[in-house]
């Protein structure tokens, strides 16, 4: 299949690396690391979905991973929330994040990128609480509850930067963002529109009330227009070695259905390849569909365990609303900034490994089927190639598209409509999704950019 897409990817990257020039040029592995300095703006590592460790907070016991056993056996029920059935709102289970998830099971996840931040970077690694002292070129790693709706993270990321300033004794201090996958929509966010949450209704006004507290943003991986894979994962669960997270434990995470594909995004085609206009965001597809909490073989699954999890009734209410904020999520990402100047953000990704961007749609006995892949289809059309159809060049979670923010969205929105990043602040290689923290040429390009200075003011410039 690497083959297939050889004449998307070289020329794509051929032209996207002549854009690095804009910031210096390719990192090499041989350059010479930029000097350190001491007296630097701290940065944050803020670590993708599952990418924090979750303990309880009574006793330490750690729930997410846990053990290289608990990896390879466990079903993880535990880490599915409990809902309010008034509030529909998530009940505090006591767990809490409690470090970075490093890596397990000899697969590096977050340890490559901190190793060189303080290797080749200068930084020292640092806790919130702690004075800054003589020594100013700090990392803190940003963990959280990737469970928790996004705006709830962000709200815990303001936090973070607040207590950095009082450590610095600098009420006006800015920091460095580097924000992997799901942690890049967070920063987004919190740039557009600080803390509030604007997701309760379908005005998305950009303020930008955390541009002030934001020097610069980097961003891995991320799926800026949202990503298939999301989909894939309420269908299937998400697998961790030979153990797994079951749809619903999935459906009861509301940062689940905020990495769903934007509501215009071309994410489903029929079985001749035309597009279908199937609402990821309505609650009626699902349940017509049988998908998820919907799936009556699920339903008897959870009834079996109806302490675990909530009644149905109550389950689908949350479904809705959890959809709901997932459309506006979306839309508050891509509504255009207007007279606001939100940082253009350095991109980080891949483009070699196919990555799904559809699903088709099979009828089968009057039934539709979702097919996630093309040997699954059963009745396959003549001359229609599905494998490009229903796959892109990308890291294999996030396609090269959504990370840059070019989602074919049929023409509904116009271009000049649609928020998108400044051209030539993007470096693509050749890496799975889990491996773009320690790729070398990215982590290079990242120090790079985050230690070289800021460009003089225009009326200082000749």
């Amino acid at each position: 299949m690497r083959r297939l897409f050889a004449w998307l990817a070289i020329p794509c990257c051929a032209a996207l690396l002549a854009g690095w020039t804009t910031l210096g040029r390719a990192a090499d592995a041989s350059d010479p690391a930029p000097a350190p300095s001491l007296d630097r703006v701290p940065v944050i590592l803020i670590p993708g979905l599952l990418g924090s460790r979750l303990a309880r907070s009574d006793n330490g016991v750690e729930l997410w991973p846990g053990s290289t056993r608990k990896l390879l056996t466990s079903d993880y029920e535990e880490l599915a929330l409990r809902i309010d059935p008034e509030t529909l709102e998530p009940i505090d289970d006591g767990l809490v994040p409690s470090g970075i998830f490093e890596g397990a099971a000899g697969k590096d996840f977050y340890r490559q990128i901190m190793q060189e931040l303080r290797d080749s970077g200068g930084y020292h690694l640092a806790y919130p609480g702690q004075r800054a002292g003589e020594e100013k070129a700090r990392l803190y790693v940003f963990t959280y509850d990737w469970r928790q709706d996004n705006v709830r993270t962000v709200q815990k990321l303001d936090e973070l930067i607040e207590q950095i300033r009082r450590d610095y004794d600098d009420p006006s201090l800015r920091v460095d963002v580097i924000a992997h996958s799901m942690g890049g929509l967070v920063v987004q966010y919190f740039e557009r529109y600080g803390t509030v949450d604007v997701l309760g209704g379908n005005s998305f006004q950009v303020t930008g009330l955390g541009l002030s507290k934001l020097r610069r943003i980097v961003l891995l991986g991320t799926p800026n227009q949202g990503t298939v894979t999301a989909v894939h994962k309420f269908l299937n669960g998400y697998r961790v070695g030979f153990s797994g997270l079951p749809t619903e434990g999935v459906a009861t995470m509301p940062s689940t259905y905020q990495l769903f594909p934007h509501p215009l995004v071309d994410w489903v085609v029929n079985i001749n390849g035309q597009k279908l206009n199937f609402d990821i965001f309505d609650v009626e597809f699902w349940r017509h569909y049988e998908w998820s909490i919907f799936d009556h073989r699920i339903q008897r699954r959870m009834d079996r365990h109806r302490d675990v999890w909530p009644a149905q009734d109550v389950f689908e209410r949350w479904f809705q609303k959890r959809l709901d904020r997932g459309r506006r999520f979306a839309w508050s990402l891509m509504v255009p900034a207007g007279d606001v100047p939100l940082l253009k953000p350095l991109l980080l990704g891949a483009d070699c490994v196919p990555t799904p961007r559809r699903l088709v749609f099979e009828n089968v006995e009057a039934e539709s089927v979702a097919r996630l892949r093309p040997e699954q289809i059963l009745a396959p059309r003549p001359g229609v190639d599905y494998e490009s159809l229903m796959f892109a060049p990308g890291d294999g979670s996030v396609t090269l598209s959504s990370l840059l923010s070019r989602e074919d969205m049929g023409g509904a929105v116009p271009r000049w409509e649609q928020a998108t990043p400044e051209a030539g602040r993007e470096l693509i290689v050749c890496a799975r999704h889990d491996a773009l923290t320690s790729d070398a040429d990215l982590l290079r390009a990242l120090i790079q950019y985050l230690l070289a200075p800021d460009p003089a003011p225009a009326s200082t410039m000749h």
